[in-house]
C-alpha cells in the first residue's frame, strides 16, 4: 500500500493468534462452562481485545465450532494413517484404541470441553461434526467385523460404542490414578470389550 508516496507494507495477521484464541476458549470454557466464559475473557486470556477476536471469529460458537473440527479432523486423519501403515487388523485395532486412549488421557481438558458443551452449537454444526463423528466410529466397526466373523454389523457397533464409552468415563470423575496407570487401565478395558475370547457365552 502507498501513501503520500511511501510504500506501507500490509498488515499481516499473526498466524499463531487464531491458535491462541482456541486454546484459551478450551482452557475457559473447561473451568467455567459454555455460557460464563465472554468474548471478552477469551481475547484477554489469548493477549488480545475482545474486538480481536472477532477479526478471526464471528462469534463464541464459531470459536467452538473451529476447536472441534480441529479434535475430529485429527482424529480421522490419525485413524486413516493408521489403516493405511498397519496390515495387522489386531495391531491397527489396537493404534486406535491408543489415539482414543491418548485423547482422552492427554487432551482431557479438550475432550471434556467437546462431549460437555457440543450441545451449545447451531444445529447445523452439531449435526455436521455428529456426521464427522460417525465416519470415525464406523472404520472402528467395519475393523472389528473384518477381525470378528461371529459378530454381524449391529453386533460389532455394539461393542465399539461400549469400548469407546469405557475409554471416555474418565472424562466425566475424577479417577485418582496416575495418567500412565490410566492409560493402560483404560486401553485394557477397550481391548477386552472389542475381543473375542471376553465377549463368547457358554
Amino acid at each position: 500500500m502507498h501513501l503520500g508516496g511511501l510504500a506501507i507494507p500490509a498488515r499481516t495477521r499473526d498466524p499463531e493468534r487464531k491458535n491462541r484464541i482456541m486454546q484459551a476458549a478450551s482452557d475457559l470454557i473447561g473451568r467455567r462452562g459454555f455460557h460464563a466464559v465472554s468474548i471478552a475473557d477469551i481475547g484477554n486470556a489469548a493477549g488480545i481485545t475482545g474486538s480481536g477476536v472477532y477479526r478471526h471469529f464471528e462469534s463464541k460458537s464459531a470459536i467452538l465450532v473451529a476447536l472441534f473440527d480441529r479434535v475430529i479432523d485429527d482424529l480421522i486423519a490419525d485413524e486413516k494413517r493408521i489403516l493405511d501403515e498397519i496390515s495387522d487388523l489386531s495391531k491397527a485395532l489396537d493404534e486406535l484404541i491408543t489415539g482414543q486412549v491418548e485423547f482422552v488421557v492427554g487432551d482431557r481438558q479438550l475432550a471434556q470441553v467437546y462431549y460437555n458443551e457440543i450441545n451449545n452449537l447451531p444445529e447445523e454444526d452439531r449435526r455436521r461434526l455428529r456426521r464427522k463423528q460417525r465416519l470415525y466410529l464406523e472404520e472402528w466397526v467395519h475393523l472389528v467385523n473384518e477381525l470378528r466373523d461371529d459378530l454381524d454389523d449391529t453386533e460389532a457397533r455394539v461393542l465399539v460404542h461400549a469400548a469407546i464409552g469405557a475409554i471416555q468415563s474418565p472424562l466425566f470423575h475424577n479417577t485418582g490414578l496416575a495418567d500412565d496407570r490410566l492409560r493402560v487401565l483404560l486401553a485394557d478395558s477397550a481391548r477386552n470389550i472389542l475381543s473375542a475370547e471376553h465377549t463368547r457365552t457358554p
